[in-house]
């Protein structure tokens, strides 16, 4: 992907296209989403989101990043034996309650510490450095992406062999937009941040009830 390119702004309006990294091209019809348990997961539950690979960090969650107190970044934990924050999942158009892969979704943290960032839990894709996109707070949950600005919150749960994938690659609107599978991008800061780039190496997940 052209450095160019991936400098564009969301706020702009300016979607592209891209490869699809770590998608597969044809992609399976949607199945439900197991959780470690092999429960399906549903709307309204806390969820931690874990890393299949171990070694390399815990879970996901939302904290600051170098000095900046706002927004929050999703990061992951550098121990392995954190399971970072609970999130819950809100599908844009779930079945009984359930959640399919390849569905649009908004994914909310639950935190839990006191912080000095007052904006919305709801993950939002924020534009940080050329060529990286890093995952924040700010998000806006609902809204169907009627509005070009709010395509930055919707993100999927896509199926990776027997694991699982998060990736921006949203389908709520008719406009083109990234679509590219999220991985772990290490920043200056040396925290791991949740991101999309064609630096990073697709992340695979797996989800256990909080």
């Amino acid at each position: 992907m052209k450095t160019a390119i991936l400098a564009l702004s969301f706020f702009a309006f300016a979607f592209i296209t891209t490869p699809i990294t770590g998608i597969t091209a044809t992609a399976a019809a949607p199945e439900p989403v197991l959780d470690i348990s092999g429960q399906k997961l549903r709307t309204g539950v806390n969820y931690y989101i874990l890393p299949v690979i171990r070694g390399r960090g815990g879970g996901l969650l939302l904290a600051n990043s170098g000095n900046n107190t706002c927004p929050l970044y999703v990061v992951q934990e550098t121990k392995e034996t954190f399971s970072g924050q609970p999130v819950t999942f809100s599908p844009y158009d779930a079945k009984n309650g359930v959640i399919f892969t390849s569905s649009d979704l908004n994914i909310k943290s639950f935190v839990t510490e006191t912080t000095s960032c007052d904006q919305s839990t709801v993950w939002k894709l924020l534009k940080v450095l050329t060529g990286v996109w890093f995952l924040s707070s700010g998000g806006v949950e609902g809204n169907s992406g009627a509005q070009p600005e709010t395509i930055v919150n919707w993100f999927k749960i896509e199926k990776a062999e027997k694991d699982y994938e998060l990736s921006f690659c949203p389908s709520v609107c008719k406009c083109q937009t990234l679509c590219r599978s999220l991985g772990i991008y290490i920043g200056d800061d040396g925290k791991r941040h949740l991101a999309l780039s064609d630096k990073v190496s697709p992340f695979r997940v797996m989800f256990k009830r909080a």
